[in-house]
């Protein structure tokens, strides 16, 4: 997934008419208080709201010392 991407999924989370009150809850400036995941025709994407997914966590339980070794 990339982060600035032409084709982003809208959501009144990441708008710059919006602002987060909490996780579920964003206000509005066209429409009040609204769900998060709510999107309407005047969405503009604010890609410094964006927060990216976390990277997956590395796994070293599988690695052995000869994995280390030239």
């Amino acid at each position: 997934m990339k982060l600035f991407r032409k084709n982003i999924e809208p959501s009144c989370t990441y708008c710059q008419r919006g602002q987060q009150i909490n996780e579920t809850d964003v206000m509005c400036v066209k429409h009040g208080i609204v769900a998060a995941e709510h999107h309407c025709r005047s969405f503009k994407y604010d890609p410094l709201k964006r927060v990216p997914p976390r990277p997956a966590v590395l796994d070293t339980a599988k690695l052995k010392e000869e994995d280390f070794s030239l």
